[in-house]
Parts: C-alpha cells; structure tokens; sequence
C-alpha cells in the first residue's frame, strides 16, 4: 500500500470532537460499532443498542477473528459496551504556527519529566521520516478513529514486528489537536513492564506517525470469551498485573479514564503477560486532583462519580473491580438499556448469581465489593489492593532472587562513561519483548513497594545489604541509573544497565539501530552536531564534544560504524582500508572489569 493510499485512509477519519467524545472504531466487517443515539441525559448522550452489552457477548458470542483482529491495537474506542460522549462542537479557529510550536513545547516536557535521551531518542523531525527506519506492510492490525493500524518491520532487525499508527492533524481544530498531543504526551511519559511501549514518534508536516510495540497475543476480552470464567488463581495473576499498571500511573500523576478487558493485551498468544492500552481519554493531573469534565470512556465500566463530572483516579479503581468480576463470575455486573444501566451504577446495584458465586472465595468476593465502593473515599486504592488477601496471599510463584549477574550489571553500569550510557540507554528502548522479558522479574522484584520505579533505598538493600559492595558503589549506579534525575530508576533505565551483561547480549541490531538515531542527518558518521542534536549542547554537564572523543579513536572527529560497534563491544580495531576488524578486549573504564581482591586476599564482596 503506497503512503499516499495510507494518507488518505488516515485523513478521511473523523477525530473526537473533545477529550471525552466518543471514538468510533470499526469492527471486523468495516461497519461503524457506534449505534444511533436515541436519548439525552444531562450526564451525556449514550448508544441504547441491547447489542452493546457485553454480558451478552460473553454469554452468547463466540470470537470473531476479523473483529478481534480490526480494532485499533493500541488507542481502541469502545467497540463493546455502551461509550459515552457529549455533543457540544467547538468551532476553535486553527493557528497552526502555534498548534506546531505546541507540539515541540510537548517535547520538551517530557524531557524535563523522564529524561533527554529516553524522549529525543524516539522522537523524530522531518526530514529524518518513519520510512527511513521502517518498512511498512500493507497487513492492517486494527481501525480507530484516525484510519488503520498497519503493521510494520524494522529495517535493522527484519524479524520484530510494531504497529504503526498516523495522526494527521492538517485542518484538525485546536481541540481535536490538544487531544491528540496529550494522548501522545502521555503515551510516551510511560515506561512500565506492564505498559504497551511507544518507540518512536515521527512528525512532519502537521503528520505525526507513532511506532508501537505490536502485541500479538489478543485481547483479554477475547480470552474471556474462549474461557468463559477463569479461576481464581489465574485471575489473580492477572489482576496483579495490572494492578502493578494502575498503580504505575496513579503514582506518576495520570487517570486513565477507560479501563476494560478491551484495553488490556496479551503480549503473546501464547503465555499471560498483560499490559495496558489505549491512553486517548487518559488525563495528567495531581494525585489526589478532582476532574471535573464531561464522561468519558465505556458506561458498563464506568464509576458513579464519572456520571456527575466529577472524579478522581479512584474512577480507574472502579473499572477494575468490573473486570474482576467478569472474569471470576463471566457476565457483566452492570447491563440493560442505558438509564437503567446508568441508575444501578450510581446506587452500586449488582447482583451476585448464586451458581456462579458460590464455589468463589470470601477473599474474592470481598476484593471486587471493596472495588465496587460507590463513595470513591471507600473504594481500594491500586496501592491498597496490592495489599488485600485475594492478591497478596495467592504469590503464584517463590519470590524472584536478585543474582549476581543482576547486581554486577547494575553495578558496570555506574561506573561506564557517560557516552556509553548514553547509548546503552538509547537500545533500551529497541530491545524486543522477549529480550525485556528475560530481566522484567528483577526489575519487579527491586521495585518493592510495586510502584513502577527504584528507590537508592531499594537499590542499596540489594547491592550493600545482600551482596557486600560498598555504599559507594551504590550510589554511583543509582546516579547513572537515575536518568530522569527524579530520584528514581525506570524499567529502560533498569534495561540499560543490563545490556552486555548476563542476561542481555549486544546484538548487531542493536548496535546498528543505536547509530542511526544518533546519526541524525544519515551522513553515515555520528559528528558532535549529531548529539547535540539528540542530548543538547551537554550532558551531564559535559559538553558533547568530550563524549565523542570518549570513542572517536581514529580522531577524526567524528564516528563511523566501525568505531561505534567496537567501542561498546570493547574490542580494538585493525584497519583495512575503511573496514575495521579485530577482537582484542579493551575497555573505556578499568575499574568495571576487576575483581575484588578485599583484604589479606579475602574478598570484601560476594560480587566475584
């Protein structure tokens, strides 16, 4: 399919006329899911199809392929149950000088918030474009309400496979336009193992394209409608991750606002890895800040409080305990015409069938009641539902032992160059599933308090208290590792450290995506203007200058691929003519590669 093709699918859709207008995704057969709207409440206008009901479908329907498979993948309006949208339209006049400049003070937020490389390593200006990285397949993954979700391959590792999305914001008014980029702000503000990953983000001309990672493994509705329930051991599994999710974003200050088994993917077919989609109706704000706006999101999962405007992330708390139930009891506890489903949410009215309840645990139904809180102040917090017996007492394995392979990766990590950390840092975000996958458990079980990031505490009870290094050592890989400068690890600040260790190996392409996001202009050498273009003038407050010269060994002031790829393989380079060949081990700090030699020949360490 020619880009052209692909431009015009994405420009005839329509966009959401606010941030809580209802999105209209297609289903399998190419037919708009959005039934007519009949009523109007003042707490919104709803679709009264009984064919929404996703008690129904459970019951009843068996999966479809082509539905399951043409929805939106990764931003996915609501394709079952009843959605919810106002119908006031904004006639903003466009500024689109300003909207552009918007979208550059964006970035820099989101700088200031996460970290330089972890932003400007995926986002992309013209003229370096999406098909420069990119091939794109004409398999199309999912409709949403911006076009179709192809499917796309990386030109440096064939075999990985993402999903491909294009917002064109020519003629979008500045509502529509505010939408988007916050969907985008937030999207690429996350960094979570149970989170869906954005890679890169490429913008040109009022066009913005947004690689994802392409989760191949189905919806958890779809589980559900093969399973019919799942037991209470499975869910719990489940519910624990995406509690890790929820309370993920909670902490860092954002409302999803559309939580549904819709919304949570597998990562693979086979296997129950889940992880968190779709952030179109999601909102930054304070922790404990009350949104007052319009509802927004699917009204079968939505909390009483949504229904008057007014609501904080406990809303999100609410949608879970709905998905709780579906998947221990499998039907919905809230169904009917839209009034009728709109007063049993407000007063809590639902019904716990005695053949379906009986055999489940006290642990269990007390979990989904606690959930099912009208008054959000009683409701359990993310945090708090970690806690409560139905998650904490069913630890579905034996608690994950951090190794020494783990700890002497972290430890490497805090005392490599700063260049080097820069692009270790870089492929952490192209590292494919599987390969985050095989370290993901370490990083949870260093995140104690399950809030998606590590504490110098967290850090330092592992590397002093359990393996003997010094506090030094600690704190020079916490201060590496804090990327964000928040106080904090991430999980691709964690992955970093792990590449070229034990567990994760520098791969080629690895190695070669790396160099094209810091070869900037495709001349084929990495200059000093490059990374000034990615990092700024400094980083880490050394001037961008000084890293190049940390590899450039032939000074020539500038980076071929052959210096690149044998200064973080640590390898000499004999040269024939341009190419550069050889295995002879050198490395850019000797302090990362001894040993302890302790005292009077004992060690001081178990690090050995």
């Amino acid at each position: 399919m020619t880009e052209e093709k692909r431009k015009k699918k994405s420009a005839s859709a329509s966009p959401s006329e606010s941030s809580c207008d209802e999105k209209s995704p297609k289903n399998g057969h190419g037919e708009n899911s959005r039934s007519p709207r009949t009523s109007r409440t003042r707490k919104g206008s709803f679709s009264d199809k009984g064919k929404g009901i996703v008690a129904e479908l459970i019951a009843h329907a068996k999966p479809s392929p082509k539905a399951s498979s043409g929805r939106d993948r990764s931003f996915s309006g609501s394709q079952l149950g009843t959605s919810l949208f106002h119908r006031q339209r904004s006639n903003h006049e466009l500024n689109e000088e300003h909207d552009m400049e918007s979208l550059h003070d964006m970035q820099d937020r989101l700088e200031g918030k996460v970290g330089v490389i972890q932003i400007s390593g995926r986002y992309h200006r013209f003229p370096r474009s999406l098909q420069n990285d990119y091939t794109i397949t004409d398999t199309v993954l999912g409709t949403g309400f911006n076009g179709d979700v192809f499917m796309a391959t990386s030109k440096e590792r064939p075999d990985a496979k993402f999903a491909v999305k294009a917002f064109d914001l020519t003629g979008v008014n500045s509502q529509k336009r505010q939408q988007m980029e916050c969907e985008v702000e937030v999207f690429l503000s996350m960094d979570h193992p149970h989170i869906a990953r954005l890679v890169d983000v490429y913008e040109r001309d009022f066009h913005m394209d947004l690689v994802m990672e392409c989760m191949e493994g189905g919806e958890l509705l779809d589980r559900i409608r093969e399973e019919k329930r799942f037991s209470e051991v499975d869910t719990s599994v489940l519910c624990w991750q995406m509690l890790l999710a929820l309370n993920y974003i909670h902490r860092h200050g954002m409302i999803h606002c559309d939580l549904k088994l819709e919304n949570f993917m597998y990562d693979h077919k086979v296997g129950n890895h889940l992880k968190l989609i779709d952030f179109g109706f999601s909102k930054m704000c304070d922790k404990k800040a009350e949104l007052r706006r319009k509802a927004c999101g699917t009204l079968s999962y939505t909390a009483p409080e949504v229904l008057d405007w007014s609501y904080t992330q406990s809303c999100d708390q609410w949608s879970l305990g709905v998905i709780v139930f579906v998947l221990l009891a499998g039907y919905m506890p809230f169904s009917g015409p839209q009034d009728e489903q709109m007063k049993k949410i407000s007063a809590g009215t639902f019904t716990m069938k005695p053949e379906r309840w009986r055999t489940i645990s006290e642990d269990a139904v007390t979990f989904v009641k606690a959930l099912l809180q009208v008054d959000p102040k009683k409701r359990l917090s993310a945090d708090a539902a970690l806690q409560h017996p139905f998650i904490s007492n069913r630890h579905f394995e034996m608690e994950t032992q951090i190794d020494a392979g783990i700890v002497k990766s972290l430890r490497d990590y805090g005392q490599h160059s700063r260049f080097r950390r820069c692009c270790m840092m870089m492929m952490s975000w192209s590292l494919s599933s599987e390969e985050r996958e095989k370290v993901e458990k370490y990083f949870l079980a260093l995140d104690s308090k399950h809030e998606g990031a590590v504490t110098y505490d967290q850090l330092k009870k592992v590397m002093v208290d359990q393996y003997h290094l010094s506090s030094r050592d600690a704190k020079d890989s916490f201060h590496a590792l804090d990327s964000s400068h928040h106080k904090e690890i991430h999980f691709s600040d964690f992955l970093a450290a792990m590449l070229d260790g034990s567990h994760l190996k520098l791969s080629d392409g690895l190695l070669h995506e790396a160099f094209r996001k810091f070869d900037t202009d495709d001349s084929g050498y990495i200059t000093a203007e490059n990374l000034r273009c990615v990092l700024g003038d400094t980083f880490e407050g050394h001037k961008v200058e000084k890293l190049l010269n940390e590899a450039d060994t032939l000074h020539h002031g500038q980076l071929s691929y052959h210096e690149f790829a044998a200064y973080l393989k640590g390898t000499h380079m004999r040269l024939h003519g341009d190419e550069a060949c050889g295995e002879f081990p050198v490395f850019d700090n000797p302090r990362s590669q001894h040993r302890c030699a302790g005292s009077g020949g004992q060690p001081c360490c178990s690090l050995q």
